[in-house]
This record gives structure tokens, C-alpha cells and sequence, in this order.
């Protein structure tokens, strides 16, 4: 048990690391919530002209509830902002709702990496929930059978684990993609001053390193769990 406390270490860090860069991510949301844009165009004003420009008409922006909850659904084809975003009128709601469109148009121009995360979520959404505790389940019986059947268990609630870190780090191009994508249009179109800009651009970039630390965290969770399993056959 002793040779694996540095992994249990390690995810404690990441858990750390998730924790402030999340608590960043809101505070700088709350900043940026105080640059009022000179346009006076709502979140929601700005999806729709942004889906327009790129020529998409069938996809609607709806508002929901919650805060930092929004997003884009591929099913039903709709951006999702929301209720702060979709009705304020500042460089955070800007970024986020030009960045729930960029995954619209990334799925109107059959984005790969988009396309192969669309592949990866009915595989994840039941196999992430479970793998762990495949994977604690094999260990248990390994040490109670001796007979490696348990071995073979842990290592099939491995191979769904490793669904669930290729899924986050295929997150990743997705979530950069869509804000390059955002913030070249909100440029272009001269949608923000310069300094509406700045803010906008801050904000997605500490909404992409949360993206970026939950597949570190993934990453590590699977490679601890490895290293329990097959340490587990010596």
C-alpha cells in the first residue's frame, strides 16, 4: 500500500489544481461581467448573429438555468446559454456565447475531433460511472481466487476507464477549436473594442484549462489504477 501513496498524492494535487483553477475561472468571469460591451448586443443577440455569419439557420439559442452551464447540444441543435449569459450585455457573456457557437459550426462543418468525441459519449456515459468500481472488483476477487480471473475483470474496467481519458483528451481540440473560433469572429466582425477583446480572450483561455486539468486528472487516475492491477500480479 505504501508504494502507491504517491499516487494517491498526485490525484489530491489534481483535485487541488482543478479546485483553484475553477475558483480562477469564476473570478475572472465576475471581472470580465463588469466590461460592459459599447454595442449593447445580449449573449443571445451575439449567438444568433455569429450563427448567421457562418450561415447556420437551423440552430436555435435558448436560454437555461444555472450559472457556467452553458453549451451546445449536437441532438437537437441547440446553443444553450446560460441565464447571465443570454441576457447581459459584457465581454464574459460575448466569450461564452460566441464559444457554445463555435461548437455549432464545428458540427456544421463535420469537425473530426468533434465528430469522434459525438462517438465516444454513449460509450462513456456508461462506462465512466462504473470502471472503478470493475476495476476494485477485480482486485478484490483476484485476491480472493488466485486464480486470475479477478486479474482479467480489473483489466476490463481499465479498458473503460481509458474510454473515459481519450474521451476528456479528445475535449480538448474541441474546447480550443471552438474559442479560436469565437474570438477570430468576435475580431473580424468587429463585435468587441480591444479591451472587450482582452476580456473575452482571458476568459476562454482559463475555461480551456479546466478542460485541460480534468484530462490530467484522467489521465492519472488511469495510469494509478494500471499501475494497481498489473502491480497486483506480482
Amino acid at each position: 500500500m505504501q508504494g502507491f501513496m504517491g499516487y494517491y498524492v498526485l490525484i489530491g494535487v489534481i483535485a487541488l489544481i482543478s479546485w483553484l483553477v475553477s475558483s480562477q475561472l469564476k473570478r475572472k468571469f465576475e471581472k470580465y461581467s463588469k466590461i460592459q460591451l459599447r454595442n449593447g448586443m445580449s449573449g443571445a443577440e451575439i449567438a444568433m448573429k455569429m450563427l448567421a455569419d457562418n450561415g447556420i439557420r437551423d440552430v436555435e439559442v435558448i436560454s437555461t438555468p444555472g450559472r457556467l452551464t452553458d453549451h451546445y447540444n449536437p441532438v437537437n441543435k441547440t446553443v444553450n446559454l446560460s441565464e447571465a449569459v443570454y441576457n447581459q450585455r459584457n465581454a464574459a457573456a460575448a466569450a461564452v456565447a460566441a464559444h457554445e457557437c463555435g461548437h455549432a459550426v464545428q458540427h456544421a462543418t463535420a469537425y473530426q475531433w468533434l465528430t469522434m468525441r459525438s462517438k465516444l459519449v454513449p460509450i462513456v456515459s456508461v462506462t465512466s460511472n462504473i470502471s472503478q468500481w470493475v476495476i476494485i472488483g477485480g482486485l478484490m476477487l483476484g485476491a480472493a481466487d488466485g486464480l486470475g480471473l479477478g486479474f482479467y475483470v480489473s483489466v476490463a474496467g481499465l479498458a473503460m476507464m481509458g474510454f473515459a481519458t481519450l474521451f476528456a483528451f479528445v475535449t480538448l481540440p474541441v474546447e480550443y477549436d471552438a474559442s479560436n473560433r469565437a474570438l477570430a469572429w468576435l475580431k473580424a466582425k468587429n463585435i468587441v473594442t480591444p479591451e472587450e477583446y482582452k476580456g473575452s480572450e482571458d476568459a476562454l483561455k482559463w475555461a480551456a484549462r479546466t478542460y485541460l486539468v480534468a484530462a490530467i486528472g484522467a489521465l492519472a487516475s488511469l495510469l494509478y489504477w494500471a499501475l494497481r492491477v498489473f502491480g497486483s500480479r506480482d
